[in-house]
């Protein structure tokens, strides 16, 4: 159905908390440590069927929520290439089952030891172009997904390693029919598609572009996933294919500096889950490097509006969501980094008096471009020029002991820097810190590249509580800087318009960050965008990459999955056998 009639249909149907220690009350709550085991149906939601029924396959043989997840991204790093893969970072929310406790485990890049704040200059001292830098050697940080999902799988795996990858090394073995989105992206001008690598990965024996229909085999990445399930990590970190990385990224244009003892080192961080309340939610994100943060102040500040008594076809629910939004970004930008680095206020962030005199600035008009505030314990730091690209992929299983994976991978713009190793891209995660590590005054930025430092990340995979501290469900997207307004957008849809999750994600979306508000124009219901130009908005098309929502509530026990049908999503509810 056509996002615009369904969003239509809806307007017509509407019409007939955990937190880091130390989070001032009530701006957090805390989850419990303790909840009662019982037996829950399981689901994958992913953006890829063959992905999400890999996942599904391992679940029937009794595996455990992350024994799945690792099935579902070995086979996206296939078939799924421009968002995520092996090569690239993650984020993972977990829940576990028994006890009902969250942790967040994080894989997202990491600055070689030799990178420096100036390796994204030239040399006049002006920032490269996003062009030229994301198919560089620089780009590329060392990856962190395969680490961390090797965390969670030694700490809640229920099957062998071993046994997971079985699907994907086949699909890559006998090929798979290239899907009318990864056909489309095929079409595209991305530089990425310009390397040598990409070029040869996605032509034919005669030189001419795959399209969507073809079949397209990578024996080199089942190669590497027959090592992957037989040694571990270790096939990526050390040995031939880490000598590949290190050599590939160390090669022209704009060599890079990472190194094999780089590859080696790389540590997955666990981390507390950040958590604030939502209506009668606990909304749980993962801290800095993550924008969760910012998630929980957009929300906080909806909800000093009156825009749960609103609903799609509204242009002043429209509004002020925009507007929020916008000062949520202002600080966003201005605050979140590596937290190992830079000292982030995050519970200033989130602080009721502050959260409230941000949301006391939304007027009756739209405003200037709003500058980032003053939370408490902020330290002061240079204006942010990072460019963060559209790309990323987020699944969330559930397995039947009641454990869930909420998880956001990428390899960060498409096809990541388009240079590949063993069957697989690489990332340009580097390219998500700010190429300019001061700003005019000296100030340094909060997300300036340094040594061995995660750049700031905006993938918020999410898992909501019921008052009880039970899991009440998940969200996530793709979709660069983006991601914060997508998903704050379907909770708000699901949570206070009363939608099912299908119909909050398909209602259209509407990003807004200082200047620039974009949306899907020709999507709303009559009467929204013209609503929005009498408050003084003008809302430009959207941009980048679609956006990739996957979402689950629970209701009354009944699982309501939805997935973003801007992409090729499915929910696959039970195990399927």
């Amino acid at each position: 159905m056509k996002i615009s009639r369904l969003v239509a249909a809806v307007a017509a149907l509407l019409t007939a908390s955990c937190t880091q220690t130390g989070l001032p009350e009530p701006a957090a709550v805390s989850a419990p440590e303790t909840a009662v085991a019982q037996k829950a149906e399981p689901f994958v939601i992913a953006a890829n069927p063959l992905a999400a029924k890999a996942g599904q396959d391992v679940l029937a043989r009794g595996g455990s929520a992350i024994d799945a997840a690792i099935a579902v991204q070995a086979m996206l790093s296939l078939v799924e290439p421009q968002s995520s893969g092996v090569g690239g970072g993650a984020f993972l929310t977990y829940y576990d089952g028994a006890t009902g406790k969250l942790t967040v485990y994080d894989g997202r890049e990491t600055a070689p030891a030799q990178a420096s704040p100036t390796m994204f200059l030239k040399p006049d001292g002006t920032p490269l172009g996003y062009r030229e830098a994301v198919t560089s050697g620089r780009a590329t940080g060392v990856p962190g997904a395969v680490a961390m999902l090797a965390l969670v799988h030694k700490e809640h795996g229920a099957l062998d390693w071993s046994s997971l990858f079985g699907a994907a090394e086949r699909t890559a073995e006998q090929g798979f029919v290239i899907s009318p989105r990864l056909g489309r992206f095929l079409t595209m001008g991305f530089p990425q598609l310009e390397t040598p690598d990409a070029s040869a990965y996605f032509s034919d024996a005669s030189g001419k572009r795959l399209t969507t229909g073809d079949r397209l085999k990578n024996p080199e990445y089942a190669a590497f996933l027959k090592r992957l399930a037989a040694n571990g990590p270790a096939a990526l970190y050390t040995g031939s294919t880490a000598a590949k990385i290190v050599a590939k990224t160390r090669s022209a244009p704009l060599e890079g500096r990472m190194t094999m003892a780089d590859l080696a080192g790389y540590q997955p961080v666990k981390r507390e889950a950040l958590c604030n309340p939502y209506r009668s939610y606990s909304v749980c994100v993962p801290p800095p490097p993550s924008s969760g943060v910012g998630l929980l102040q957009l929300l906080a500040m909806l909800e000093k509006t009156d825009i749960a008594t609103r609903g799609p076809n509204d242009p002043q629910a429209w509004f002020l969501f925009a507007e929020a939004s916008r000062l949520m970004y202002a600080d966003r930008d201005q605050y979140v980094g590596d937290p190992a680095f830079v000292s982030v206020p995050v519970q200033g962030l989130l602080d009721p008096a502050y959260v409230a005199k941000r949301a006391a600035l939304i007027g009756v008009t739209a405003s200037a471009p709003p500058k980032a505030g003053t939370p408490p314990g902020a330290v002061q730091a240079g204006a942010d020029h990072t460019m963060e690209p559209a790309g990323t992929s987020h699944f969330i299983v559930r397995d039947g002991q009641g454990n869930v994976v909420s998880i956001t991978t990428t390899v960060e713009s498409i096809f990541g820097t388009g240079r590949m190793v063993d069957g697989f891209f690489l990332n340009n995660q580097l390219t998500d810190f700010s190429f300019s590590p001061v700003d005019a005054a000296g100030n340094p930025a909060a997300n300036a590249v340094a040594p061995g430092k995660r750049p700031r990340s905006s993938m918020t995979p999410t898992i909501l509580l019921d008052r009880d501290g039970k899991f009440a469900g998940a969200i996530g997207s793709a979709g660069g800087n983006s991601i914060l307004a997508y998903v704050a957008k379907s909770l708000v849809g699901t949570i206070d318009w009363g939608l099912s999750m299908q119909q909050a994600l398909a209602m259209p979306n509407l990003v807004a960050r200082g200047a620039a508000i974009g949306g899907e124009v020709d999507e709303f219901a009559p009467g929204v965008v013209a609503g929005l130009a009498e408050r003084g908005m003008d809302l430009k098309p959207g941009q980048g990459e679609d956006s990739g929502v996957h979402a689950v509530m629970i209701r009354d026990g009944r699982v309501d999955g939805g997935y973003d049908p801007r992409r090729e999503g499915v929910v696959l509810v039970g195990t399927g056998d």
